[in-house]
């Protein structure tokens, strides 16, 4: 079946049936598209489903003639559709009012003031609030990123406001603002660390792709999978042909995803044919069946790794699970994040809302929703202890890496060596830990350089594997993403046995 093509960002169509399928861990930063609520008032024909629907309009004009106060309607109505969307414990279906709807529709044209974390709901509970927000990943070269935040960090506190017993929107309400004006939020990283990090509110413009050359090896960066990403990356690949390149590593590393098309444009840059992605509801007409249909950029005798890490989720997973799959790349990294499900965002007069109406596959007929994709070659840094957390929160609360960077904005690497040891005589903290948080808090002051590979240990064993020859031995030893689950259904069964 031919790929459904994704919508232009720019303006709205008119047309009332219209949808855009996403497939972003939402937050900061959603792509969306109107569309009528007719095509979704066909509800279960069921008679139970009726009697509900009846007694909830009943419910409705009996608090409307008899309520002891005149009530709004609006306010009446929200709060039913609001309770609806809670009830399903999805942190990804929302009733979007109309500040929210505004709200996405000033992302989708990057004229909003915000801070760059993409984050979802963390232990959501039944009434649709949350006790904390988790961190997605932040988006490069934007305040979240330059401030140091982390996937998967926890955000507890915005301003003096608890994250606790918060819905979604009020969270983005709060990290949204004025350009310019400065927020404060209380981050919790691991079990013992919490900091607090104040950000300063920029105008947020999506990038979406960053490469260079390391060596005779194209190294491709997605940032997000926006309309203009697959453009973008063949204006990569014409540059790594003109530079003669013999390999290609493809980093998918905190990309929180994007447009599903997007995706699967991306995957024909490497794929020239067979299924990339599938996407299932309960409505048997709606299931679709994405597949590379036009002629791969990539030569088949290019080697690719692709990086992976745990903020890598929605979009980019949908790369990288066809990518493997189809036996065309070698995963080096981290689990990715686990986003398997499919978004359509609704118009319903000026607000609207989000519903996961499917969830979809890789070519070897596996969903990771909730269970990420393992990389064929796990590369992760360490993880603190208990002992580390203390001594990290130590040097947090001090401003001395801050204060060496800002009376050396260039120090070298033996520069950044020195004073790493120069620390560690104070915390007994990893010298490489060390070096890497100077190293970091020195590229956050800057435009991010393309890649660090002194620095980068998964870009560091994706070039020795390339270098190393063994790449198509390795790719002998793969498996599906299919097979891995059944192993590991089978692995657990008979420990349970």
């Amino acid at each position: 079946m031919n790929p459904q093509k994704s919508l232009p960002l720019s303006g709205f169509p008119k047309v009332s049936s219209l949808v855009l399928w996403t497939g972003a861990t939402l937050i900061i930063g959603i792509v969306f598209v109107l569309a009528s609520v007719p095509s979704v008032q066909a509800q279960s024909s069921t008679q139970t489903a009726q009697r509900y629907s009846t007694n909830l309009q009943h419910v409705f004009d009996y608090i409307q003639r008899h309520y002891v106060d005149e009530v709004d309607p609006k306010v009446v109505f929200e709060g039913a559709v609001n309770g609806m969307f809670n009830a399903l414990g999805d942190p990804y279906s929302s009733f979007l009012p109309e500040t929210e709807m505004s709200d996405m529709n000033e992302t989708t044209q990057g004229n909003f003031g915000g801070v760059g974390l993409y984050i979802t709901a963390g232990d959501l509970q039944t009434d649709g609030t949350m006790r904390y927000v988790e961190v997605s990943a932040p988006m490069e070269d934007t305040p979240g990123w330059r401030a140091g935040i982390n996937p998967m960090d926890r955000i507890l506190k915005i301003g003096d406001e608890s994250t606790d017993g918060l819905t979604m929107n009020e969270v983005l309400a709060l990290l949204r603002g004025t350009p310019g004006q400065p927020v404060t939020i209380l981050i919790a990283r691991g079990e013992n660390l919490e900091f607090p990090v104040t950000i300063i509110r920029e105008i947020i413009e999506v990038p979406t792709t960053k490469y260079a050359m390391i060596g005779d090896t194209g190294y491709l960066k997605l940032l997000t999978f926006t309309p203009m990403t697959a453009d973008r990356a063949q204006e990569a690949l014409a540059y790594f042909g003109a530079g003669n390149y013999k390999s290609l590593i493809l980093d998918l590393r905190n990309n929180y995803g994007g447009l599903l098309q997007s995706a699967v444009d991306i995957c024909e840059l490497f794929l020239d044919s067979g299924v990339v992605v599938s996407t299932r509801s309960r409505i048997a007409s709606e299931n679709m069946v994405f597949g590379a249909r036009s002629s791969a950029l990539v030569p088949a005798n290019i080697p690719v790794i692709v990086l992976i890490n745990r903020g890598s989720a929605s979009a980019s997973e949908i790369v990288a699970g066809a990518l493997k799959d189809r036996n065309r790349a070698y995963l080096v990294g981290e689990r990715s994040y686990g986003k398997g499900s499919v978004q359509k965002v609704y118009a319903l007069g000026s607000t609207g809302f989000k519903l996961t109406t499917a969830r979809y596959y890789t070519p070897s007929n596996a969903n990771i929703d909730k269970i990420g994709i393992p990389p064929d070659r796990e590369v992760k840094y360490p993880e603190f202890t208990e002992e580390d957390a203390v001594e990290l929160n130590r040097l947090l609360q001090t401003n001395k890496i801050p204060e060496f960077i800002a009376g050396n904005p260039n120090a070298s690497s033996l520069e950044i060596t020195n004073f790493a040891q120069t620390l560690r005589r104070d915390y007994q903290l990893d010298i490489d830990v060390l070096r890497r948080l100077i190293r970091n808090e020195q590229i956050r002051k800057v435009i991010a350089p393309v890649y660090d590979l002194e620095y980068d240990i998964q870009l560091q064993e994706a070039v020795n594997i390339l270098k190393s020859g063994t790449y198509p031995v390795l790719m002998r030893t793969t498996k599906t993403l299919k097979t891995l689950q059944e192993e590991a259904a089978q692995e657990e069964f008979a420990q349970a046995s």
